[in-house]
């Protein structure tokens, strides 16, 4: 179990390191963007029921701690959809893995960008049918 460290007060809050490790890819890609969200979470059984919610910004400090020395192998899908869930109204909610390989469809004639190194992206074309 990782833990994220939110704030001066450095509240802990516990998530599983593999959670942890997408989780860290989104949360710095926004803030390193200097764009600011929210990050909400069911608590845990160990916990009174409930849900909390921060207000994630740069210049609020953040420290991940990983239980296990290892990082594990990253699902983009799931950082894709971490990502896009904190540019939406209701920000970045931890939601299970999205376990879904099959590659997406791309329509006939479409393009979509593929990857991000170092700001490029390159485009795939779809076949025509």
């Amino acid at each position: 179990m990782g833990t994220l460290f939110y704030g001066p007060s450095q509240i802990p809050i516990d998530i599983d390191d593999r959670t942890l490790a997408h989780l860290k890819i989104a949360l710095l890609t926004k803030l390193r963007h200097n764009e600011s969200f929210t990050l909400s979470w069911k608590h845990g059984d160990d916990q009174p029921a409930g849900r909390s919610t921060i207000w994630l910004h740069p210049a609020i400090p953040l420290r991940f701690v990983f239980d296990g020395p290892d990082r594990p192998e990253l699902n983009t899908k799931w950082i894709e959809a971490l990502m896009r869930a904190a540019n939406s109204t209701g920000g970045v909610e931890l939601v299970p893995e999205y376990l879904d390989t099959a590659e997406a469809p791309i329509p006939p004639g479409r393009s979509v960008l593929v990857g991000r190194s170092a700001g490029r992206a390159r485009r795939v074309q779809a076949a025509r049918s």
